[in-house]
């Protein structure tokens, strides 16, 4: 017998529909964000007591729309970690930090994965998530609220 907890594998059904909600999630942070460079970080503990972790830099420009993404590996990695966020059954917890490029320092805000979407954290939570480590060389980054972002009413697959 394991002292740590089994994860429980969710069924292909609950994977694609978590997935329709992360591309969805992601573009309302994309748009939420707006033009400029970005950095996407995002925390998360399993079921099993394990953290997880993914990071991605992406530029957005939204006249002409485009997204360019530093890394296509990183990119995925993070997208696959919010599906599993937001699926729920394998993540206790998660969190979304957005770090926007800006002068004169840094700008951050953030969402936490509640019931299957991105909900915005209060900035007191987010000032703690975001204040770096004594003794580390780290930007001190300027908190703002993180915009509410719409949730469609659900897809065809969580419909069914």
């Amino acid at each position: 017998m394991s002292a740590r907890p089994e994860i429980t594998h969710p069924g292909d059904d609950a994977i694609a529909a978590a997935m329709s909600r992360t591309l969805t999630a992601l573009s309302a942070v994309f748009q939420a964000l707006g033009d400029g460079e970005h950095t996407l970080n995002l925390v998360a503990e399993r079921t099993d007591n394990a953290f997880v972790a993914g990071r991605t830099d992406l530029s957005i420009g939204m006249e002409p729309l485009r997204l360019a993404v530093l890394d296509e590996d990183e990119f995925c990695a993070l997208r696959l970690l919010l599906a599993f966020a937001l699926e729920g059954s394998t993540m206790r917890s998660a969190v979304l930090i957005a770090t926007t490029a800006a002068e004169p320092s840094p700008r951050a805000c953030g969402w936490s994965v509640r019931d299957g979407w991105l909900h915005p954290m209060d900035t007191d939570g987010l000032r703690a998530a975001v204040i770096p480590c004594p003794d580390v060389a780290a930007v001190e980054r300027e908190v703002y609220p993180a915009p509410e972002l719409h949730r469609p009413h659900g897809t065809a697959e969580e419909r069914s």
